[in-house]
This record gives structure tokens, sequence and C-alpha cells, in this order.
């Protein structure tokens, strides 16, 4: 298990699994989402994102989210990796709020 620190307050976890380039994007996107995350909650403490690959050819990402010492979740899998982080953001936003 490989896992990547983004400051203090982000980890992910297996996403070496990206290439070069997909990461970068990657980071942007979960970067983008934190900052939205801080700018409506004063509690933010932590992401945690978990990709694993399933049945070969789909990617699941588990995502965890705490805000104030409450923590979300949310799960996705599908075939796009960049759907799969964006919707698994988009349920973590929406539980939040």
């Amino acid at each position: 298990m490989e896992v990547m620190e983004l400051g203090k307050n982000i980890e992910l976890i297996d996403f070496d699994k990206f290439e070069r380039d997909q990461l970068f994007i990657a980071k942007k996107i979960i970067g983008n989402f934190v900052k939205k995350v801080q700018d409506k909650n004063n509690g933010f403490e932590k992401l945690s994102l978990h990709l694993k690959k399933v049945h070969n050819s789909e990617y699941e990402i588990l995502g965890k989210l705490i805000i104030g010492s409450k923590v979300y979740s949310s799960e996705v899998v599908s075939y796009n990796l960049f759907y799969t982080l964006n919707e698994t953001l988009k349920k973590l936003e929406a539980e939040a709020d």
C-alpha cells in the first residue's frame, strides 16, 4: 500500500496507479475540492482517498472526509478514473453540506 501525502490534510492511498500526467491532474482536482470544502467549513481536518483496481478495468475510490470530528464516506466504481474521482468528491461534498 503506497501512501502519498499532499500537505498534512490530504492522504492518497495507492494513487501510484496513475501515470505522471494523470496524477498531476488528479492532484489539481483534489486540491481544488479541498479548497472549496475549507472555504465552506472551518473544521476541515482531513481528506483520505483510496484507489483500488476492480476486475482489471474498473476503478474504485473510497473517500473519507473529516470535518469537525464528523466522518463522511463515499465509494464510487467506474471504468473512467477521473469520473470515479470526481463522483467520489461530489458525494463527499453533498454529504458534508
